[in-house]
């Protein structure tokens, strides 16, 4: 069963999962759980993408980008 984004009327796949911490003013963005847990949120891209924190909190988004180790042009030449 596929997971949807938390936020209320959105309908998107969830891509990201939302986790915080009161005590500290944090919340972390990571790649998506492998389970769902009650004191997290699922988000889509989009929402995840356009979150934003009250004043004094911190965003830490721990979703890491997979860069290529080869541009298509050092493909093209090593071809």
């Amino acid at each position: 069963m596929q997971r949807r984004c938390a936020r209320p009327s959105c309908n998107e796949s969830a891509s990201t999962t939302l986790a915080y911490d009161y005590a500290n003013r944090t919340v972390w963005l990571d790649h998506l759980a492998d389970e769902a847990h009650p004191m997290t949120h699922d988000l889509c891209a989009r929402h995840a993408d356009t979150l934003s924190v009250p004043r004094g909190w911190i965003l830490q988004d721990r979703r890491t980008s997979v860069t290529p180790l080869f541009s298509d042009s050092t493909r093209q030449l090593a071809s």
